[in-house]
């Protein structure tokens, strides 16, 4: 049975399907051909809340890069055309509370 993945910040583009890389602290065990749902919240569920699914996805590749070490074209894989790479990944590092140094699993993913 697939996993839940929280999209809280981009619901918006796993709608319209333009997001089709994602970064995460942990998530290191996934591999090419695993599957997921993209969901709009997954933990912190209020009582008699349901997790929303948005999207099933399957795992295309993943890698363990610094945040600092991303492409340019990932902002516009990620969801956030005409970003920055600055830009984006400032609004990473600060939402997710670590370092430009620090490693995040990068996941290519594509939508079933």
């Amino acid at each position: 049975m697939p996993r839940n993945m929280s999209f809280a910040l981009t619901i918006n583009q796993v709608l319209d399907k333009s997001k089709t890389v994602t970064r995460r602290q942990g998530w290191w065990n996934l591999k090419p051909g695993d599957q997921f749902w993209a969901v709009e919240k997954a933990m912190g569920l209020k009582k008699g809340e349901k997790v929303k699914k948005l999207a099933l996805c399957e795992v295309v590749s993943t890698r363990r890069e610094r945040l600092s070490d991303m492409y340019t074209a990932d902002c516009t894989l990620e969801g956030f055309p005409g970003w920055s790479r600055a830009k984006f990944m400032i609004f990473y590092a600060q939402h997710n509370k670590i370092r430009m140094s620090d490693f995040v699993n990068r996941i290519q993913f594509k939508y079933l």
